[in-house]
Parts: structure tokens; C-alpha cells; sequence
């Protein structure tokens, strides 16, 4: 249904200006007079063309009346140039919802420009193209761009610099998912430079971006200028509860078990990618067939939407070459280009085809070419008539002329030499050797290397070639060969992704590819990777992520490197081949063995004498990935399909010619599997000795914070002792130790294991260490990394002014857990442990000790005594713990007897709690009195 928001129908000209468009000689007598260098830069500012003369009138050009007219509406009050089109906007049907797709909006002056919304997510999509085209090649001049703004979901970059800048790695992938349907669509012979740019302006979390910029894309070149055969569309496929849901959210994706995307046009299927668990084929073929129906159901109405405001296809742009030369190359090459063909090896196949190539440009560029046919034509005789220019000139009177004046000479009329362009004659020659390779196949059923069209190339595979890596394996099939390499390690080597949705998204396993030029044999430039490394590398991850074990089982971080060291085709299936052995040789216990290939095609096998069925290729090669119609990439096991990639090179494929490539594919995929179980040597399936060790310990999640420590200080000094290292944390309370060796996990698992211990009061701890010395105390180490408090009361059943009169640090002493306060800090008591002291030997030492003060204070002055009151005073406040002020008149009274206290050590009491604590040292220091007898502290009383 089209809803017109603007309440007027869009003109279907151009916006680039209000004539018809005068580049490469187009329709220069359309153009009034005007001068030549205004009319050169027009197309290029669009502005200028509103100082046009006609213009300048108030009444419309004919042009623009004409267009308008056509259109059958009027000036919108939205769109304040008359120039531009109307606004439309159109709901379309897609699954169980609806996108609203709006034109005329914004982005007036691209030749194409939508914003397509579904729920919150907005996409933004604009297509144009270059006024002067470029050279002619083989290649379509398309340039796709993607960008997720950060401010789409509310969000800045997490990183130093808060603009966008670099393409993501999955802002690629999605830049491939647009380009790869859109090409096939494009018309030979059009080389005007085309850009694609699409921006996330909005962003729900819902509502997946992806597919959504397919088809805005698809609608964006739809109603530009661009020449394009159909529109397209794309859509996500997922299967949940075993039902299959067009456009799933987010939230439905996390339960799905597929993860296809789909883009294609009302009547074929131009491209699929998608990741699953072992999916059946038949199960694929059904996701496919719903997706084919809802991209139909799109790409219907989008065609209706062009016919209300799409603009005029530049079809008069189109040049192609001559038809003639494509038999030119034919006379010239062919009988050459059979042989050519027949060459097995790849090198030495090429360098003849760019032998035989520079002959033709030779011939057809350079000396001029003459037809075969025309050298067998007879020599024709002309009459000429020549007359004696010696004999004198005679009067001829009444029209009369002697015969015998006149002679006939035979002269040979000569073939004229043809000429082409040199670009015409490279496009036109690289046509014939496809032309001639796909004849090959079809009619000789051999292809280049010889093999039948459901060959494999031979493989071989081995491990561990790489001593110090943790995993490596060279896998070669055929000219394809490649190094891959795994490497383990903790959470730090993980690879952190800044996306929309999370912020800082840590990813555990990752494949790396890379195609140096080296490996088909050219120079190139080395730079950081390209979109194709980029999307050859995910397709493999994903290819072998489904065999993986979860975090729990191996709690390492994976990451494989694969490098290509030789290409003929289907490298990043060779990739995921190399990477499983790779996997396997590291120890990694994956859950079965991976292997992938790459299928391709030749539809029209009638135009070869064949009888028009699509002939089906397995394990292609470069050369028929580049002249075939199809790069079908599969991977998986023999029970199902883990990973599949497909690319189209023409107007599309049908159901029934993907199912027989899905089934081709799968006695493939088991045959290549058969060959990887031979790898000789094979994977060597344990750890190796070079990989680090993780040992993964459970604490209680309110511990975690004694091992992180103030600041990360006893996290570090744990690492700095015991010599791992790194000691992982997390929030639930898993802890990750990672070391080279086992003797240092050890060490620092028992630090941990005693930190993080649940002590219980009454707890003894024996030759426990001192390992500090403070006024009030010493620290004992009652384990490795956790220390208490041994308060000096406690220390010694005499009393004690300090502590470093009666120990040292590195002491050993037996303690005895008396308290735990709220802090979790620990109260020890050594005192706790000692034998009481015997009653008799008490007195004894009490009377003596009181016989010997008073003999001794005899000689002494009341300044001594003072200063005895004021040491004792002081030590008792120190030992009770009182927090109360001792007054300068209670410091200086004199006493004539100095009183020795003695304190009876607890009887295996626990502290019950610091308010009772407190009362009882008031009550210990308030029992001293200033009598003559010595005074014994009740052993109720807890002095701390």
C-alpha cells in the first residue's frame, strides 16, 4: 500500500537538474542557448541549474512541466525547490510487522536517497554517482559504505577519540552483505563510479540494523539513475522452537538455532549467508524458501514505489564494445586458447594467457586487423577511366568522343585494417576465456586440472610443524594451501569489539585471515587487511565456532591465525579445513572434526551443446570462481552445516539448483574429512608445553574483594611473589590463575585459598609468623596472605610495655582466633595459649616483687615515683584499650609503692562483641586502686 505523505505524486525525472542530462554528446540540441562552460559544470553543482534562463521565468520549463505532468501532481509545500521531488512513504509488509519506507525526505540532491524504519532502528541510505565516467573495465565501479553511529543507541565511543573514524571489522561484513546482491543487478557496460552510503540513525537494540540496510540499499538504486535490471531486497531468517521468523529481534536471536541472511530479487536468489548448529541441508532449504517469499513480497512493492517516483535509468550511458570484436578474438585466439586452456598448472597458465592476451592487443590495436573472410574475396576490377594527358587536347564537337581515348585498368581493391581500443579488446578477451573454459567443462566434462565436475583436488594436511607455537597446522588442497596457527591464552588476549549494543563486548575465540600477494606468486602492497580478508576470516570463525568448548570446560582464549601461502580457489574453506587441525594440535577439545568447500556453477549450459541443466562444480578453482556463475561456500560436518556464504554472478539461482549444490556439497565436505583424518603427522591433542596454565578456583563473590586489595595492591603482590602471570577476577566469584608453571599456580592458589578462607573463632594456628611490629601489637601470619592481630595484651600473660621487648619479626608463635570483626579482621591471642600461672609461685613473685620496689624506692625521689605512676598509667590505658584522657593531675601524684599488675589469660572465651569489649576495660582500669596490695584484673574482664 503507497502512502503518499506529502499528498502529491513525485516527478520521475532527474534532481540533478531540470533538463535532460548532456553528458558524453547526449542531447546537446535540448539545450537552449547557453554557454558551453555553464553547461559543462551543471551536472556537477546542482545549483546552477536554477540560473538556467528559462529558470529565471516564472513559469516552469518545459521540461519540468513536462516531467511534472507526467507525473500527474503538483509542487509539494514540503519541497521548497521546485526542483526536487515530492515526499512519499510506503508500509510494506515484512514478517509479522511492517517497515515504513520514506523518499523525498531527506537527501534531495542524491540521485537516490530512502530512510527505511522498523520498530525504533532507523537506516539512512543514499545512492550517486560520478557525472564523468571512468575508464571501462570488468569490474563494476560500485562503492558501499556503512556506519553505525554511536549516537544511533545513545551512546560515544568507548575508545580516546569520541568520533567515528575507521570502519568496524562487522561494519565491513555488513558493506559486503550490501555489495555482493547489488552487483549482479548492474548493467554491463555502465562506468559511471556509483556509491552507496548507509548510516544507523537510529538504533532500538531490537531490531537488527543488517538486514534492514540490504534493503534500503536495494530501494535507494531502485529509484535512482543507476541502470539496474531489478530491485532487491534482504531479509534475516531464524529458526526458534523449531519455527522459522522473518526479521527475528534480537531477543528471538538468542534462542534461534539459525542465523541466515537473505537478499534477492522478486524472482531469484542472489545471495545467502548464515551460521548454524549442524543444520540439516533440508532444514536450510526450507529457511531459504521462506526468505525467498518474503523478499518477493518486498521487492513487488518497491517496484510499485518506482513507478510512482523512481527517476529515469541512464540506459544511453551504457557503452559496450563492438559486437563484432568478440569474433575478431575468436579468429584470433581461438585454437590457441584450447591449448591454453588444457595447462593444469596455474602459473604457468596465466603467464600464457597474458602471452596470448598482449598478442591480440598486438594485432587488433596496433597492426590492424583483417578478417579472414575478406583475404578469400577475388581481387574486384574497377574501371578507370584515364585519359592520354601527352596527345593535345582535341575539340569534341556535338558530345562525341573516340573509344579508343578511354583505358580500362584492373586495380585490386585492399581489406581496410580494423582497429579497436585497447580497453575494449582486454574486456572483450578476458569474455572469450570464460566463454571457451565454461565450453570446456560443459562439453568435454574436463575441467582445467582435468578432474570431473564433482572432483576434489588431492589433499594433504600435517601438524605441528611450528615447535613453539601451541597449535599449527599446513593444509594443501590442490594450489590451495594454508598456514594456520592457534595460540591460547586468559582473558587479556581476548578481542575487545565497541559495537551499539555492548559496551566493550569481549570476544574469546577469533580467526584472523590474511592473503599476501605472494601467494599468487605477485607484488603487492602489504597494508592492514582488506574487506575480503576481513569476511573470508569471519566466515571461518563461524565456520568452526558450533565445535568449540564453553568457557567452563576450557577457560581459554582462542585465537587462530591462518595465512595463505598458496591460492587457487576456495583459501578461506582451506582456512577453516587448516584451522580445525590447527585447533586440535593446540589441545583445544573440539567436539568434531571441521572441513569446508566451495561449490560453483555454469547455468546456461545449453548455449555449449549440454542439455540445459546447471552443471554443478565441487571444490572450484580460481579461474572457474572468475568465469562461472556461482561461488558457493559450505562448511560443516557429516551431520550438518555449521557455516555457507553464496555469491551469484548472474540474474540468480532457484531452489531446486541450491539444493543439488547443498548435496553435492555435503559428499564433499565428507570426502575432505576422510583426507584430514590422515594428517600425517596428525594433532597431537594435548596442551602444549609452551601454552600457559589456567586454573580456575571458586571463592564466595564477597571475598573477591581480599584478593583484589586496596587499589589492586595484594592482586599485584601475589603476582609479584608467586610468579604467575595474571590473576583473573570476576564478580560471582571464579577466580582464573594463568601461569607458565604449575609450582607457581600452586603458590598462588594457596595465597588465595587462605585469603579467601571462612576462618571460625577458637581457631588455633601454630609456628605461625610474625610479620610486622606496630605499638600496639604485632601481625601474625596465620596463613599465606592473611594476617591478624595480636593486640600486645595478649601477647604475654606478664604485662608488656612493648611488644619489641619479647618478640622480633619473623618469630614463630602459636595463636588462637578469639574474634572477627565487622570488617572481616582477625583477633588473635597468643595469651589464649599459655599455661595458667601457678598460685603459690604468683604470691611468691607478688611479695617479692612488692619487697624489692620498696627497697628500691628507699634512694629514690618522688620525680622517680611520678614518672613509675605515669608509665604504668599509661600501659594500662594502652592495654585496656580505654579511649578516655588521663589528666595531668592524675599523672603527677606521687605514690610510694609502685603496683605490679598481673594479668590471668583468657579461658577460651570468645569476644563477644566491641560495646562489651569497651565496658569491660573501663571496668579493668577502674580496678586498679591506689592501695598498697597488688590487684589482679577479674578474669571475666576481656582487656583488648
Amino acid at each position: 500500500m503507497l502512502v503518499n505523505s506529502g499528498g502529491v505524486n513525485a516527478r520521475p525525472h532527474s534532481a540533478r537538474s531540470p533538463f535532460p542530462r548532456f553528458l558524453n554528446g547526449r542531447r546537446h540540441s535540448a539545450i537552449p542557448d547557453f554557454p558551453r562552460s555553464l553547461r559543462a559544470r551543471s551536472s556537477k553543482f546542482r545549483s546552477l541549474s536554477l540560473l538556467l534562463p528559462v529558470a529565471s521565468s516564472s513559469k516552469p520549463s518545459p521540461v519540468r512541466a513536462a516531467a511534472g505532468a507526467e507525473a500527474g501532481g503538483s509542487a509539494s509545500s514540503f519541497d521548497a525547490s521546485p526542483g526536487f521531488p515530492g515526499p512519499f512513504s510506503v508500509k510494506i509488509p515484512v514478517g509479522d510487522r511492517h517497515i515504513l519506507v520514506e523518499t523525498g525526505h531527506m537527501g534531495r540532491q542524491a540521485s537516490g536517497a530512502v530512510t527505511v524504519t522498523d520498530g525504533e532502528t532507523i537506516i539512512y541510505t543514499s545512492v550517486c554517482l560520478a557525472d564523468i565516467p571512468s575508464e571501462p573495465s570488468d569490474f563494476f565501479p560500485l562503492n558501499v559504505n556503512y556506519q553505525e553511529r554511536f549516537s544511533a543507541a545513545g551512546r560515544t565511543s568507548g575508545g580516546f577519540y569520541k568520533r567515528e573514524g575507521r570502519t568496524k571489522d562487522h561494519e565491513v561484513l555488513i558493506c559486503r552483505l550490501i555489495d555482493r546482491p547489488l552487483r549482479p543487478t548492474m548493467l554491463k557496460g555502465f562506468y559511471h563510479e556509483t556509491q552507496v552510503l548507509s548510516w544507523v540513525l537510529s538504533y532500538d537494540g531490537l531490531h537488527s540494523p543488517d538486514s534492514l540496510a540490504v534493503t534500503a540499499a536495494g530501494i535507494a538504486v531502485a529509484l535512482s539513475e543507476v541502470p539496474n535490471s531489478k530491485a532487491i531486497a534482504g531479509v534475516r531468517i531464524g529458526l526458534v522452537g523449531g519455527k522459522f521468523i522473518v526479521n527475528p529481534t534480537t531477543k528471538e536471536m538468542e534462542e534461534s538455532d539459525l542465523d541466515l541472511l537473505l537478499a534477492g530479487t522478486d524472482s531469484a536468489i542472489l545471495m545467502i549467508e548464515g551460521y548454524c548448529n549442524f543444520l540439516s541441508e533440508e532444514k536450510l532449504l526450507q529457511a531459504v524458501e521462506v526468505g525467498q517469499e518474503a523478499v518477493q513480497a518486498i521487492c513487488k512493492e518497491v517496484d510499485a514505489l518506482v513507478k510512482k517516483c523512481g527517476k529515469p535509468k541512464m540506459l544511453d550511458a551504457i557503452k559496450l564494445p563492438p559486437a563484432e570484436l568478440y569474433k575478431h578474438v575468436e579468429d584470433i585466439a581461438g585454437d590457441e586458447l584450447l591449448k591454453v586452456l588444457q595447462i593444469k598448472g596455474k602459473v604457468p597458465r596465466r603467464k600464457s594467457l597474458l602471452s596470448l592476451e598482449d598478442e591480440v592487443l598486438t594485432i587488433l590495436t596496433e597492426k590492424g586487423y583483417i578478417s579472414k573472410e575478406a583475404t578469400f574475396v577475388a581481387a574486384e576490377t574497377i574501371p578507370d577511366m584515364e585519359v592520354d594527358e601527352d596527345e593535345d587536347e582535341e575539340v569534341v564537337v556535338d558530345g562525341e568522343i573516340d573509344e579508343g581515348d578511354v583505358h580500362i585498368k584492373p586495380v585490386s581493391r585492399k581489406p581496410t585494417p580494423l582497429f579497436f581500443s585497447e580497453v575494449d579488446v582486454k574486456l572483450v578477451f578476458k569474455e572469450v576465456t570464460s566463454k571457451f573454459l565454461r565450453r570446456r567443462i560443459v562439453e568435454g566434462g574436463k575441467r582445467s586440472d582435468g578432474r570431473t565436475p564433482d572432483e576434489i583436488r588431492p589433499i594433504n594436511s600435517r601438524c605441528g610443524l611450528l615447535p613453539r607455537a601451541h597449535g599449527s597446522a599446513l593444509f594443501t588442497r590442490g594450489e590451495t594451501q594454508a598456514l594456520a596457527v592457534a595460540t591460547l591464552g586468559d582473558r587479556q588476549m581476548a578481542q575487545r569489539v565497541d559495537n551499539l549494543v555492548d559496551d566493550n563486548e569481549l570476544k574469546r575465540f577469533y580467526l584472523q585471515y590474511s592473503f599476501p600477494p605472494s601467494s599468487v606468486g605477485e607484488v603487492g602492497r602489504m597494508g592492514g587487511p582488506s574487506r575480503r580478508d576481513i569476511g573470508h576470516g569471519m566466515l571461518a570463525e563461524r565456520a568452526l565456532e558450533p565445535v568449540l568448548p564453553s568457557e567452563d570446560d576450557f577457560p581459554y582464549t582462542i585465537r587462530v591465525e591462518s595465512t595463505i601461502t598458496e591460492s587457487n580457489g576456495s583459501s578461506s574453506m582451506a582456512s577453516v579445513c587448516g584451522g580445525c587441525l590447527a585447533l586440535q594440535d593446540a589441545g583445544v577439545p573440539v567436539k568434531s572434526s571441521i572441513a569446508g568447500i566451495a561449490m560453483g556453477m555454469v547455468l546456461d549450459t545449453q548455449e555449449f551443446g549440454g542439455d540445459g541443466t546447471p552443471l554443478i562444480l565441487s571444490d572450484i578453482t580460481g579461474s572457474e570462481d572468475a568465469s562461472g556463475d556461482m561461488d558457493f561456500k559450505v562448511a560443516g560436518n557429516e551431520d550438518g552445516i555449521t557455516a555457507f556464504q553464496m555469491d551469484i554472478k548472474v540474474a540468480g539461482i532457484t531452489l531446486p539448483i541450491m539444493r543439488n549444490a547443498l548435496l553435492q556439497a555435503r559428499d564433499g565436505r565428507k570426502r575432505i574429512l576422510v583426507e584430514m583424518a590422515k594428517c600425517s603427522p596428525p594433532p597431537s591433542e594435548s596442551l602444549s608445553k609452551h601454552a600457559p596454565l589456567i586454573h580456575v578456583m571458586k571463592v564466595r563473590p564477597e571475598k573477591i574483594n581480599l584478593i583484589i586489595g586496596t587499589g589492586g595492591k595484594k592482586v599485584k603482590s601475589i603476582i609479584e611473589e608467586t610468579g604467575v602471570e595474571a590473576i583473573e577476577t570476576q564478580e560471582d566469584g571464579v577466580v582464573k590463575i594463568t601461569a607458565k608453571d604449575l609450582s607457581s599456580i600452586e603458590r598462588s592458589k594457596a595465597i588465595i585459598a587462605n585469603l579467601t578462607m571462612v576462618p571460625t573463632i577458637g581457631d588455633i594456628y601454630r609456628n605461625c609468623e610474625i610479620k610486622s611490629i606496630a605499638p600496639y601489637g604485632v601481625f601474625v601470619e596465620i596463613a599465606p596472605g592473611r594476617e591478624g592481630l595480636c593486640h600486645i595484651s595478649e601477647l604475654s600473660s606478664n604485662w608488656l610495655a612493648k611488644a619489641e621487648d619479647a618478640f622480633k619479626v619473623g618469630d614463630r608463635v602459636d595463636v588462637k582466633l578469639i574474634e572477627i570483626n565487622d570488617k572481616g579482621q582477625l583477633r588473635l591471642s597468643r595469651r589464649a595459649l599459655l599455661p595458667d600461672p601457678d598460685p603459690k609461685e604468683f604470691g611468691t613473685q607478688q611479695t617479692a616483687g612488692a619487697a624489692g620496689e620498696e627497697s628500691a624506692s628507699a634512694p629514690s625521689t618522688d620525680k622517680d615515683a611520678d614518672i613509675e605512676q605515669t608509665k604504668d598509667e599509661v600501659s594500662v590505658a594502652k592495654v585496656t584499650g580505654s579511649t578516655r584522657s588521663i589528666s595531668t593531675e592524675q599523672t603527677i601524684q606521687p605514690r610510694k609503692k609502685a603496683i605490679k599488675r598481673l594479668v590471668s589469660p583468657a579461658k577460651d572465651k570468645a569476644y563477644i562483641s566491641k560495646e562489651r569489649q569497651k565496658k569491660n576495660s573501663s571496668k579493668a582500669v577502674n580496678s586498679i586502686s591506689a592501695n598498697d596490695e597488688s590487684t589482679l584484673v577479674n578474669d571475666e574482664a576481656k582487656i583488648g
